[in-house]
């Protein structure tokens, strides 16, 4: 049998080998919170259903998802890029809170009943 003969070791090899680790290890630096923001996170307790009553309509709203129901009534809410929410309700106004917003679409109802949401089109 032959004897396996060791390639010398040459400066090529040693730069090569030490920016393929340097790569690898970047990669992984990079990759790791990605990799890691992707695993669901798990919660203990659903988040909490805040229900009031405010001038005489029932409100609730659903913190986790910023869903808002006013007299069982879904009320469109968007978020805005700053954190705000606004309603079709009353579109020209941010609010800081969905609670806040309920509120405000209730002033501006009035006695008016909120329309059954029609469904979306496609």
């Amino acid at each position: 049998m032959y004897a396996a003969s060791a390639a010398p070791l040459t400066r090529r090899t040693v730069l090569r080998t030490a920016f393929t680790a340097a790569v690898l290890a970047g990669t992984a630096a990079a990759l790791g919170p990605v990799l890691r923001a992707r695993r669901p996170r798990q919660t203990l307790t659903p988040a909490p259903l805040v229900e009031e009553s405010y001038r005489g309509r029932h409100i609730s709203v659903d913190l986790a998802a910023a869903a808002v129901r006013i007299d069982g009534r879904p009320l469109h809410v968007m978020r805005r890029a700053d954190g705000s929410y606004l309603s079709g309700v009353n579109h020209f106004e941010s609010f800081a809170t969905p609670m806040e917003l309920a509120r405000a679409a209730v002033d501006e109802l009035g006695t008016t009943n909120l329309a059954i949401a029609a469904p979306h089109h496609g």
